[in-house]
């Protein structure tokens, strides 16, 4: 059986290769049933999936560009559906209520947008996060140019405790700002 995505070299990590094929396949299946035929995966589950490392892996960048092109095909399929049913405009309100449900965090003074890491650990720099965060807001407030992909592959410096946002929490919190962006689009 021939792989799916180059290798990382064999001292390096890589994504683990089972889990991999294993979510593309559970993907494949969702993507191709027929609306209410099962469980489905949505653009979100595909934007939070998460695989272990393993030595000799699957490259990370490749596999991460192909989930990539994998969640912007779930929204478009997402969105078609939804409007097919439900109508343009009922689209339009159900992605504008899951703005507002961003949009309050967006109003917290900067420094104080995420909650901080536990322990000793690090996390996020504050002040990146809070860039990032502004561009959110003008685009949003502004309609400011901002794009899922910009979204999608910003990093962060990792910062000391006082310094930094705790990373799940604003992972998760741009894991929804990516879903609605590619539901504009």
């Amino acid at each position: 059986m021939s792989d799916l995505f180059p290798r990382a070299k064999k001292l390096k990590h890589g994504y683990n290769p089972g889990q991999v094929s294993e979510f593309l396949n559970r993907a494949r299946q969702s993507y191709d049933r027929a609306p209410g035929g099962g469980p489905e995966l949505t653009a979100l589950d595909i934007r939070t999936a998460a695989f272990d490392l393993k030595r000799g892996g699957y490259s990370t960048a490749a596999v991460d560009a192909a989930m990539d092109r994998l969640e912007v095909a779930f929204a478009a399929r997402d969105r078609e559906n939804f409007v097919r049913s439900h109508g343009q405009d009922a689209w339009m309100q159900s992605l504008a209520h899951r703005a507002e449900v961003l949009y309050p965090r967006l109003r917290r003074p900067a420094g104080h947008k995420f909650s901080r890491p536990r322990g000793l650990r690090g996390g996020y720099d504050a002040k990146q996060v809070d860039a990032l965060l502004a561009r959110i807001t003008a685009f949003f407030d502004r309609g400011e140019p901002l794009t899922a992909a910009e979204v999608r592959s910003v990093t962060f410096k990792h910062r000391s405790k006082f310094r930094a946002y705790n990373e799940r929490t604003v992972d998760a919190y741009l894991a929804r700002t990516v879903d609605v962006l590619l539901g504009v689009g």
